[in-house]
């Protein structure tokens, strides 16, 4: 028995499992390096570093699948990761930006915003092995993940990047307002497109990739203006994902 305990002890874990762990650790401290920039009053280097943690975040169950390294361990590194990245930072980078005029009213509103994050990932981790849940069996998300959320919640600040003048800034009840509405969003239980379902037609493969591509290279030219046109695209997306997923419920019920 006691070398059996011993042997566990010792037993050796190999880089495939730390890598995917490595990449998340690199999301969260995007994450804390975007507040870095917030207090230094550096705005678009905050909002980079949290698009860079989402960017990681995207990369460390990618990583993990193809290596086959997939664990309880990372999991909840990463639910911990995405509680900071994109939901106590984005939080604090709205408060110091615009929040922070509307004094407790401010704060209040950048703590429903986490709270609601902090709500949405432990949703997520009990409902992690259920693959009977309705809309992840369908191809569906519920409610706007994390990475989004935080995105969102940005768009007031990328908006204000893009139009190179301080007018989003002038108006913080309005943006407390949509930050309650994007906090609501991420709890609720609206089928939201998951980009994991997604599945492209053959025929549609070179169309699909050229229209990436040009979105790439507008990232690269304007990246805040594009940024602006994916949100306002994805949000669009919402009650047509709903009708999809209502569609797709009752054919399988039929069926």
């Amino acid at each position: 028995m006691g070398d059996e305990k011993q042997a566990l002890l010792f037993k050796k874990i190999s880089i495939r499992t730390i890598l995917p762990n490595v990449v998340t650790l690199m999301a969260f401290m995007s994450g804390l390096t975007s507040i870095k920039f917030a207090l230094a009053g550096k705005w678009e280097l905050a909002v980079f570093a949290i698009l860079l943690a989402g960017i990681f975040d995207g990369l460390d169950g990618t990583v993990a699948r193809l290596l086959k390294s997939t664990s309880r361990f990372g999991a909840e590194l990463d639910s911990l990761s995405d509680v900071v990245s994109f939901g106590v930072a984005p939080a604090v980078i709205l408060y110091l930006w615009v929040l922070e005029g509307l004094d407790r009213l401010g704060w209040a509103v950048a703590l429903i915003y986490a709270i609601a994050m902090a709500l949405r990932l432990a949703r997520f981790n009990a409902k992690l092995d259920d693959e009977d849940e309705p809309r992840k069996r369908l191809g569906f998300l519920t409610g706007v993940p994390a990475p989004a959320g935080a995105t969102l919640l940005l768009m007031p600040l990328i908006v204000d990047f893009a139009l190179e003048a301080v007018v989003v800034h002038n108006y913080g009840l309005v943006v407390a307002a949509y930050a309650v509405v994007v906090a609501v969003l991420m709890v609720s239980t609206i089928p939201t497109i998951s980009l994991k379902a997604f599945r492209v037609p053959k025929a549609w493969f070179v169309p699909v990739m050229l229209i990436i591509g040009i979105v790439i290279a507008g990232l690269f030219v304007r990246t805040w203006l594009v940024l602006i046109v994916i949100a306002a695209a994805y949000l669009s997306s919402m009650p047509f994902s709903y009708l999809a997923y209502e569609r797709r419920r009752k054919q399988k019920r039929i069926g």
